[in-house]
C-alpha cells in the first residue's frame, strides 16, 4: 500500500472513531434517531471526511440496515439496545466502525461484552495467511462462552477504494466453506454480532438506504426522466450507499422517485435485517489494515 492511501485510511479511521464516540454521547431517552444521525453525519463533514454510508441506527432485535427518513419520528426509549454504525472516507479510502450501547439501563452488559470480546479475539488473530474460517471459529467460541450466538449470516467485509463490500467475508462462525486467507495490505471491517435469538437474520421492510445498481444496463430503459435522475445519483453518490433523507433535500417527491428507480432496477433498496426469533442483538466493529505481523486498527 502506498503512503498516500495508508495515510488516508488512517485519517478516515480517526474521524470515524471520533464521530462514533460523539454519537454515543447524544443517544438518550426521548432523543430522535433523525437528530442523532444528522448530527453524527454533520460531525464527520466538520472533521474533514466524507460519508461512506448513511449513519445506521439499529435498535433491539433489528441487527442492521436502518437509517431514519427525513420525517422520522422515532425516538430512543429507556431500555433500548442501540447499534450505531458509522462510515467515513477520505478520497474513497473507507473506515467502518460500530458500537452498541444501552439507553438508561445496564441490563444487557453481557451481550454487549460478548460482541466486543468477539471483535477483540478476531483482531488478536488476524495476520497474513490466516484463514478467515479460523477467525470465525475463534469469534464463535468467544461469543458462545457468554451464552449467546453469533449471527451466522452477518459478516465483516473487505474494503477497497470507493467499495464498501469488496469481496472478502469475515465470518463470526466456523464457516468451513470460506477458504479465503488474509494478505498484507488487505483492509477489512470486522463486525461480530451476538444475539440471544436464533443466530440468523431475515429481511424486513425497507431501510431507507439505497445504492446505484452497478450491474444495471441503463441504456435499456426508455424513460428519459428516470434515466436523467439516475445519472445525477450516480454522479453524486458514486458506488457508495445513500439515504432517502439526502435525496429529499434535492427532490421533494423523493419517495416516488426512489420507488420508481428501484422498480426499474436503477437502484437497490437495502432491507432491514431482523433477528429471526426477534432476539436482542449487539454489535462491535473496527476497520483494520493487515500488516506483516498482524493488523493495525484504524478506528
Amino acid at each position: 500500500m502506498n503512503k498516500e492511501a495508508y495515510e488516508k485510511y488512517l485519517l478516515a479511521g480517526e474521524i470515524a472513531s471520533k464521530a462514533r464516540d460523539y454519537g454515543a454521547t447524544i443517544i438518550k431517552h426521548d432523543v430522535s434517531l433523525l437528530d442523532v444521525a444528522e448530527k453524527v453525519e454533520s460531525k464527520i463533514k466538520k472533521l474533514g471526511a466524507s460519508i461512506s454510508f448513511p449513519v445506521n441506527i439499529a435498535i433491539n432485535n433489528l441487527a442492521a440496515h436502518y437509517s431514519p427518513r427525513h420525517d422520522d419520528k422515532i425516538v430512543f426509549k429507556k431500555g433500548d439496545l442501540v447499534k450505531l454504525d458509522v462510515g467515513t472516507h477520505i478520497d474513497g479510502y473507507i473506515a467502518d466502525t460500530a458500537i452498541t450501547l444501552e439507553v438508561g439501563t445496564n441490563i444487557y452488559s453481557d451481550i454487549v461484552k460478548a460482541s466486543s470480546e468477539g471483535l477483540n479475539v478476531a483482531i488478536e488473530n488476524v495476520k497474513p495467511g490466516v484463514k478467515l474460517s479460523e477467525i470465525g471459529k475463534k469469534v464463535e467460541k468467544k461469543i458462545s462462552s457468554y451464552g449467546f450466538k453469533p449471527i451466522e449470516n452477518l459478516t465483516g467485509h473487505s474494503l477497497k477504494r470507493y467499495v464498501l463490500h469488496a469481496g472478502l467475508s469475515v465470518p463470526s462462525v466456523n464457516d468451513i466453506s470460506n477458504l479465503s486467507k488474509l494478505k498484507v495490505d488487505d483492509v477489512v471491517a470486522i463486525e461480530p454480532f451476538a444475539t440471544d435469538g436464533a443466530g440468523y437474520v431475515v429481511s424486513g421492510k425497507g431501510s431507507n438506504i439505497y445504492i446505484c445498481n452497478k450491474s444495471f444496463r441503463s441504456s435499456l430503459i426508455r424513460d428519459k426522466k428516470s434515466k436523467l435522475i439516475y445519472y445525477k445519483f450516480k454522479k453524486k453518490f458514486n458506488t457508495l450507499p445513500f439515504a432517502q433523507r439526502w435525496v429529499e433535500k434535492h427532490f421533494k417527491n423523493s419517495d416516488i422517485i426512489l420507488k420508481r428507480l428501484s422498480l426499474l432496477g436503477y437502484l437497490k433498496h437495502y432491507p432491514q435485517l431482523i433477528e429471526k426469533k426477534n432476539g436482542i442483538v449487539s454489535q462491535k466493529e473496527h476497520t483494520v489494515i493487515i500488516t506483516e505481523n498482524g493488523c493495525e486498527v484504524t478506528t
